[in-house]
């Protein structure tokens, strides 16, 4: 599978647009998407469902000494400081960013965890040599960006330990996806730069030939909030949009990709998959 988009344009793309996530968006410094999983009665909890869900995994480990848990994409940070408050891990973050990485070492600071938890700027197709074995690695909404699967489980290969685990939370196509899904994925795939927008059975055969066992899958898209008012108003503004200069509809990019995924999941051609391997 030949990358859309390298590795330079993934960062610049969230070199420039993560400061508007992160004072526009409604997660309080998490970048993921709210999930209104059961139990979920607040936005709050809503945000952090799916940190809530791989908190249970790494406290499900059975290890002798403090997990290394490493988030590949780690955005600035919120998700790995979220589970660094409610369980005894060393965290490291990887992200492509320089800003996001500045952001991130901040709010770590703020939140009194520098002696536990670090964000280093890096690519998790090509992790540093001197990162520590993790008990545990997750990607959120990040794995879409990477260049190539087979370059990222080979990395995960390398990191994970035996026994190890290894999740990925993240959109897939769903399988016989009908002649009008076309220009939806491809709007989705170039506003957000995605290059890897797999079906689930091939994340599952390529994380099988890299050593990774699959434990469970959990299709959380029932739980996302589709077809908003807020979706339906930005739609039409998008269709003004389109007579816009093209420096300009290239700042709107995030938001033309992201009512492209709504239409997508609201059509069931891309699902939002939380799923779990064991490192054999």
């Amino acid at each position: 599978m030949s990358a859309q988009f390298d590795t330079a344009a993934v960062r610049r793309y969230y070199d420039r647009h993560t400061a508007t996530f992160v004072r526009f968006g409604q997660g309080g410094g998490s970048l993921h998407r709210a999930v209104w999983g059961p139990g979920t009665t607040t936005r709050d909890q809503a945000f952090h469902f799916v940190d809530d869900l791989i908190t249970r995994r790494i406290q499900g480990l059975s290890s002798p000494h403090t997990p290394h848990v490493v988030d590949l994409g780690c955005g600035v940070g919120a998700s790995l400081i979220y589970l660094a408050q409610r369980t005894p891990i060393r965290g490291t973050g990887i992200t492509l960013s320089p800003a996001q990485a500045v952001i991130a070492q901040h709010a770590i600071a703020a939140a009194g965890l520098p002696d536990r938890v670090t964000c280093l700027e890096g690519d998790y197709c090509d992790l540093p040599s001197t990162l520590a074995p993790a008990d545990a690695a997750y990607a959120i909404e990040s794995f879409v960006h990477g260049p190539s699967p087979e370059r990222f489980f080979a990395q995960c290969g390398r990191l994970i330990k035996h026994g190890g685990l290894l999740i990925v939370c993240d959109d897939f196509k769903r399988p016989g996806l009908p002649p009008v899904a076309v220009r939806a994925l491809r709007q989705f795939k170039n506003g957000w730069h995605i290059n890897a927008l797999l079906e689930r059975a091939e994340l599952l055969a390529v994380g099988e030939a890299s050593g990774f066992e699959h434990e469970s899958t959990d299709d959380l898209t029932p739980f996302l909030e589709i077809r908003r008012v807020r979706d339906r108003a930005i739609g039409a503004l998008l269709t003004i949009a389109q007579w816009l200069p093209r420096a300009t509809r290239n700042r709107l990019d995030p938001v033309i990709g992201g009512h492209a995924l709504q239409t997508c999941l609201a059509e069931g051609w891309v699902g939002y998959d939380f799923i779990v391997f064991r490192r054999a």
